[in-house]
């Protein structure tokens, strides 16, 4: 009897006053944003126009609730996973046949791009690639709506509240409220900057006075070679190098002693830095890339371990942690870049 009762209550909306109560507080939620945009100069005709619109979307809690870390009590699986199936998957032979024509096709505007920040274009290329598939795939998620509710569930409310506000802020700068899509965590455009990355670092390459990440190429490169001078890339020195390390190194000796206060787990796995004589006296040796000098200091990383391919990572390395800190995810669009930029 009590099983019927309940699904008659579920059938006749007995149980919507928790979603509709958590609705209210969603509303209640943003009318304090709203106290915090206005102080930060939004406009009010511009949160007038959004907030309304703006309803509670649980899919990217659970989304977001899904990530590592994501609930409390949960634990972080301790083996890291091989790099080789990933590099196969994400650099495979369409993603470097699309990079390759891309990068031919936007050669003049690369070279223009390359000439003012010192970033490579082949590097450009392999974000773009990496982020979106050239575009193809920026996400479809309403900003707005994403981000206040990640900011309503709490888990990381200041990081997403002021990235709500931000994108209030794009608004206010003529982002026309229909090119706020995205990934569900507010990731938007071809480089799926965040809103508080775009209003710093976007940048105009085409001169038409907007920074257009979203249907620009030119906009989208220049944005992510912004990206890249700020986070301190080095012109003249490749990302990495393939690399041989033989059986008998000692890593005990040359094991990192600084813990990163940024992704501690990725960094982690490098060694400490070494120059690249230095490392040649202990047996591990360049195999392929640009020739590095013998005073660059680099790291080295084996992603699957002893016995299998290793890399000396230089400094611009880090710069691509800085965009996503993920040595898989770095490790590939080096890789990428370097095939986009080989003779097809």
């Amino acid at each position: 009897m009590r099983s019927v009762l309940v699904a008659a209550a579920l059938a006749f909306g007995i149980g919507a006053p928790a979603a509709a109560q958590d609705e209210a507080g969603f509303q209640a939620f943003l009318g304090q944003v709203r106290a915090q945009a206005l102080m930060q100069g939004v406009r009010a005709r511009t949160l007038d126009s959004v907030l309304p619109t703006l309803t509670f979307n649980p899919r990217v809690v659970e989304l977001d609730r899904a990530q590592p870390g994501g609930t409390p009590g949960t634990t972080t699986p301790s083996s890291i996973p091989a790099f080789a199936p990933y590099r196969i998957q994400h650099v495979d032979s369409a993603r470097i046949s699309r990079g390759r024509a891309k990068y031919q096709a936007l050669r003049p505007l690369l070279s223009r791009v390359e000439a003012q920040t010192g970033v490579p274009e082949e590097i450009m290329v392999a974000i773009w690639g990496h982020e979106t598939n050239y575009g193809a795939y920026t996400g479809n998620f309403d900003l707005p709506r994403s981000l206040a509710s990640l900011a309503y569930d709490g888990r990381r409310r200041d990081l997403f509240t002021q990235e709500l506000i931000d994108t209030f802020k794009m608004i206010d700068r003529g982002v026309p409220r229909e090119k706020l899509k995205g990934s569900w965590a507010g990731a938007t455009g071809y480089p799926q900057f965040l809103p508080s990355v775009y209003l710093r670092l976007a940048r105009d390459g085409d001169g038409d006075g907007k920074a257009d990440i979203w249907s620009s190429d030119a906009d989208a490169l220049a944005s992510i070679a912004n990206y890249f001078v700020n986070a301190g890339w080095r012109p003249g020195r490749p990302w990495g190098v393939p690399a041989s390390a033989p059986p008998y190194l000692d890593r005990t000796s040359v094991a990192g002693k600084v813990t990163s206060p940024r992704c501690p787990r990725v960094h982690d796995r490098h060694t400490r830095w070494l120059t690249v004589a230095e490392w040649r006296a202990r047996g591990v040796v360049q195999t392929g890339g640009q020739r590095l000098r013998d005073t660059e200091l680099v790291t080295l990383l084996e992603p699957d371990g002893p016995g299998a391919q290793a890399y000396l990572l230089t400094g611009n390395y880090r710069v691509i942690l800085d965009y996503n800190c993920s040595n898989f995810y770095a490790l590939s669009v080096g890789l990428l870049a370097d095939a986009v930029a080989q003779p097809s």
